[in-house]
């Protein structure tokens, strides 16, 4: 028998897939759980139209995306550190504390989606790369200021 699933299936298939099952475990488990729908023309014609949906919905996150891509190239976030004489930085500005400044200035960028993950170390200008799609990279600047601590 010939299924739709609705959801992923460890060792059937993923979700929205067709699949050919035996009859018995179509109906007793896939269907009666809710995984699965018997493939008719109509259940087909439903499938392409979430397909469709699916597919619209991506591309406008994918511009959403390149548009915040587009305002990060334009932004420089300041951090003040404490420094020594020669310009030697006591400690370093990690990734989280980048994502919270830019959530302050209205962007939620989750910490794990930076490409550079070492923490920004030197003063002056590093740029810092952001995976914020799928093949959506951003790039956003950071300067550290220093001043001389004890």
């Amino acid at each position: 028998m010939k299924v739709i699933l609705k959801q992923d299936v460890k060792k059937v298939g993923k979700k929205g897939e067709i699949v050919e099952v035996s009859d018995g475990y179509a109906r007793n488990f896939l269907i009666a759980r809710g995984l699965a729908v018997q493939s008719t023309k109509k259940s087909l014609e439903i499938l392409g139209e979430q397909k469709k949906e699916e597919a619209a919905l991506e591309a406008q996150k994918e511009a959403d995306a390149r548009k915040a891509a587009a305002e990060l190239e334009n932004m420089t976030l300041d951090f003040h550190v404490k420094s020594g004489a020669e310009g030697k930085v006591f400690g370093s500005v990690s990734t989280k504390q980048i994502a919270e400044e830019l959530t302050k200035k209205g962007f939620t960028v989750d910490k794990k989606k930076f490409v550079d993950t070492a923490p920004v170390q030197t003063l002056g200008v590093t740029k810092v790369r952001i995976e914020l799609y799928k093949n959506v990279i951003g790039t956003v600047r950071v300067r550290l200021i220093g001043s001389e601590g004890n």
